[in-house]
C-alpha cells in the first residue's frame, strides 16, 4: 500500500463504524466511508465537529451544520492549492489519498524534463473531477487536457488551477470521455501520459452508460492507441469496492503489451492519527522505460 502520510492541512483523526473523522485545515466534518467497518469511539459525540454526512434510507444523504465554518476554503498539499467545499453525497472535491499519485507524476515529468525544461509533455487527465492531478502535472510543467462531463466539476477544477496558478497550463473538455477520445484519435493527436479515474457506474451528457466491469478494458486499448511513441506513463485509480490492484495490473499490462516500460498495482492509503492507514482504493501505474523508480 502506497500511503499518502506528508499532509499538513488534513487530518484523518479517527476511524470508527462507518465513519471517519477529519480535519480539514480547522474545519471538522464527519463523513461516512465503506473501509471503515471496526468499532472505536463514538464519534458522534465528538464535541469540535463542524459537519456530520447522514446517509439517507432512500439513497443519497445530507450534511448536519453543527458549528458555523466557511461555506468554501482552501488547503494546501505542498506547492498546489484546493478548494474544497461539502457537496451532495458526501464529497469535499478532493481525494487526499491521492497525493501519492501526484508526487509520483510530478516525478515523472519533472524527469523526463530534465536538461530540456522547454521539453512539450502532454497529459490527457480523463474522469478527471476537480482537477487535483491536471493541477499537479501542470505544474511539473505538462500541458493538461482535462476531461469530465460535468460541467461544475470542470469548472470547479479550473479554480484549483488558479489557485495553484496553472490555468494556462490546462485545457478543459467538458464531453463523454469515450467520444472525445474517438475524435482525438480521427484527429491523430497524442499524449505522453493518460490519467484515467473512470465511475464504478456512469451516464454521459447523451444518456451513454458505463459500466467499469463491462468496459473498462476496451476502453484501456483504446486509449493506449493515443500514446506517443515513447510514452511517460498510464495511470489508472479506481474506487470500485472488490477491484483488486491486481486486476488493474493486467488490464495495463495485456493493453500496453508492445510498449517497454513496467506496470505496477498497489492499494491507496491515507495515515491517520490512530496509527493505522485507511485503505482508499487502488491503483494501476504503467511507466515508460527508464521512467521507473
Amino acid at each position: 500500500m502506497k500511503i499518502a502520510d506528508d499532509w499538513v492541512d488534513y487530518k484523518i483523526l479517527a476511524t470508527s463504524d462507518g465513519m471517519k473523522l477529519e480535519n480539514w485545515k480547522g474545519v471538522v466534518l464527519l463523513r461516512p466511508d465503506p473501509q471503515v467497518i471496526w468499532k472505536g469511539r463514538n464519534l458522534f459525540a465528538e464535541k469540535d465537529i463542524n459537519a456530520v454526512y447522514h446517509r439517507s434510507e432512500k439513497g443519497g444523504g445530507g450534511w448536519e451544520n453543527r458549528k458555523p465554518f466557511p461555506a468554501e476554503w482552501t488547503v494546501n498539499y505542498k506547492d498546489l492549492t484546493f478548494k474544497i467545499k461539502p457537496m451532495g453525497f458526501k464529497h469535499t472535491g478532493l481525494f487526499p489519498e491521492q497525493a501519492v499519485n501526484w508526487n509520483e507524476l510530478r516525478r515523472i515529468i519533472s524527469l523526463a524534463k530534465a536538461g530540456n525544461e522547454k521539453k512539450e509533455i502532454k497529459v490527457l487527465n480523463l474522469f478527471a473531477y476537480t482537477g487535483a492531478a491536471s493541477v499537479a502535472c501542470a505544474k511539473a510543467g505538462a500541458l493538461v487536457t482535462h476531461v469530465d462531463a460535468a460541467k461544475g466539476m470542470v469548472e470547479r477544477a479550473g479554480e484549483n488551477a488558479r489557485l495553484s496558478g496553472v490555468e494556462s497550463g490546462i485545457r478543459y473538455i467538458i464531453d463523454d470521455c469515450n467520444k472525445f477520445v474517438a475524435r482525438e484519435l480521427r484527429r491523430g493527436n497524442r499524449y505522453d501520459g493518460i490519467i484515467m479515474d473512470p465511475p464504478s457506474y456512469g451516464r454521459g451528457p447523451g444518456g451513454e452508460m458505463w459500466k467499469i466491469e463491462r468496459d473498462l478494458f476496451a476502453f484501456v486499448q483504446t486509449c493506449a492507441k493515443l500514446l506517443s511513441e515513447k510514452p511517460l506513463f498510464f495511470l489508472i485509480n479506481s474506487y470500485t469496492t472488490g477491484l483488486q490492484p491486481a486486476v488493474l495490473k493486467n488490464i495495463l499490462t495485456l493493453a500496453l503489451k508492445d510498449l517497454k516500460g513496467g506496470t505496477a498495482a498497489y492499494e491507496v492509503g491515507i495515515a491517520t492519527d490512530e496509527g493505522i492507514p485507511l485503505p482508499c482504493g487502488a491503483s494501476g501505474l504503467f511507466t515508460g522505460e527508464g521512467y521507473g523508480e
